[in-house]
């Protein structure tokens, strides 16, 4: 594939997720406002606490399955032959079935020492004891979706996810209103049960070959997958974990409305900025596994990505640090002012995660399940210090600098990994594009603390648009975009003669 369709086939997938993802993002926006104005920021940090503890058992008891089962379905899916991954297919969601009973039962039993260890008294157990088939319903659905993002089947894929968080929202905007907090259980229920409906109801659109699997060939094909899967586990484990203990230590040092806080800024972050690399991970995680025993390609591949990205996020980082006041009050409330500064100091480490994040694939794409894990265990100790030592120094504001610094140590160590055990670099040309965005980022951040307001405002607008010109044209040197609109305004244009 040449480098132009490369390009564009990154561009294809990123505008088809992406125009879902902005409806997803709409429906996490109306729920999170929900929550913020029904519930505000103490219910927030409930809400975040028993997500967090059931995101932890869900990991635990997946054994990183669905995202192995993508990479070996992407290995074994060979020219649109859906003979050849029948099989891996049907053990697939053999294994969530099994992985999915076990977290419930986990969860269920140990529902009180859950409710203690996350909130210092037994109050909660009824809670996990009920949200225990949330876990189940969690892994059979990311099975499902695990099929249909190893078999590339993104419009399918994309549908899932739309519907799934739609039905879901559309159900919780009554229970807030009537029943306030005493609608979060209810609501997370149907949340999941409403993802996993639309997975299956997808999946099934996919129509393999189902044989009678012998157990030796379930138990040898199984194995292959849970083995990659355990270490991934281990991987989403400590982040889940630390995380965890993140929002804990809060808790106990500023109470349940300072881990709303938290929870709010970080979810500001990573789901509504950081939904750029979700979306993009969609078809680049299958793509490198494809290719992962060619080391020549992976680096064109993973630089690709990685221009891709920081072009992507450099202006929304710009257009955030901006306006992140009227932005944090339209998505919460004034009162959650207090998060500004440490989301516009760890909007920052955003660039820094855009490249690591590229990198970090490759470790999974080539099975390095050993490097995996013990960097896994590395970057998830320092992430933990480094948030505990921010909060206890700085506050909500020093979660925003741990943040941002994390990222940085973790694209410097990723890089020294990724060249010494697969020979990957940078081209020069990367790094003056990457540094001039970096330098306009942190122009945004800096015209922040002006006080003249007519000279602020001024000054970022020029930057905005410098950030949106920068990105455009770059992406068009790749790409030739007046082509692809010309081509896409021709495409129309038949289709409406035909009709």
């Amino acid at each position: 594939m040449s480098d132009k369709k490369s390009y564009q086939q990154i561009l294809k997938t990123t505008s088809l997720f992406g125009g879902v993802q902005f409806f997803s993002i709409l429906i996490s926006i109306i729920r999170t406002k929900l929550i913020a104005v029904f519930i505000g920021p103490a219910g927030m940090g409930i809400i975040a606490l028993l997500n967090s503890t059931l995101g932890v058992l869900s990991s635990i008891s997946g054994l990183g399955i669905e995202t192995s089962a993508v990479k070996n379905i992407s290995e074994n899916y060979k020219n649109e032959d859906l003979k050849t991954v029948s099989k891996t297919i049907q053990t697939v969601k053999k294994i969530v079935f099994f992985t999915g009973i076990l977290g419930m039962v986990l969860t269920f039993v140990f529902s009180k020492a859950l409710s203690i260890i996350t909130f210092g008294n037994p109050d909660q157990t009824f809670s996990f004891a009920i949200l225990s088939v949330t876990v189940l319903f969690k892994l059979l659905s990311s099975g499902q979706l695990a099929v249909l993002q190893g078999l590339r089947s993104f419009r399918f894929l994309a549908k899932a996810n739309l519907y799934g968080n739609l039905f879901g929202l559309l159900f919780s905007i009554p229970l807030y209103y009537f029943l306030k907090i005493d609608a979060i259980l209810p609501t997370i229920i149907i949340t999941s049960f409403s993802s996993l409906i639309f997975s299956f109801y997808y999946s099934n659109k996919i129509k393999i070959e189902k044989e009678k699997i012998p157990n030796s060939a379930l138990l040898l094909e199984g194995k292959l997958i849970v083995k990659l899967g355990f270490m991934l586990t281990i991987s989403s484990v400590l982040t889940l974990l630390s995380t965890y203990l993140v929002q804990i230590y809060v808790g106990k040092t500023g109470g349940f409305e300072q881990v709303g806080f938290y929870n709010a800024g970080f979810t500001l972050l990573n789901s509504y900025v950081g939904i750029i690399f979700t979306v993009m991970s969609t078809d680049y995680f299958p793509k490198l596994s494809a290719i992962n025993s060619d080391n020549e390609k992976i680096r064109e591949s993973v630089e690709q990505q990685a221009y891709v990205s920081v072009l992507i996020i450099m202006p929304i980082i710009v257009l955030f640090l901006a306006f992140s006041p009227l932005i944090v009050k339209i998505i919460y409330t004034s009162k959650f002012y207090e998060i500004i500064p440490m989301v516009s100091i760890g909007i920052i480490g955003m660039l820094f995660r855009a490249v690591s994040w590229s990198m970090g694939f490759i470790l999974i794409a080539k099975g390095d399940s050993k490097m995996f894990v013990k960097t896994a265990i590395g970057f998830n100790v320092l992430f933990l210090m480094l948030n505990i030592l921010g909060y206890y120094f700085y506050s909500l504001e020093g979660l925003g600098i741990s943040f941002s610094l994390y990222f940085l140590i973790h694209f410097i160590g990723l890089k020294m990994i990724t060249k010494k055990r697969y020979s990957f670099y940078f081209e020069n040309q990367f790094y003056k594009i990457y540094s001039i965005c970096i330098a306009i980022s942190a122009s945004a951040f800096l015209i922040q603390y002006i006080t003249n307001p007519v000279l602020k405002f001024g000054l970022m607008i020029v930057v905005v648009l410098i950030s949106i010109l920068f990105s455009i044209s770059q992406i068009h040197k790749k790409i030739n975009l007046s082509e692809i609109f010309t081509s896409f305004v021709q495409r129309k244009k038949d289709k409406n003669d035909s009709e």
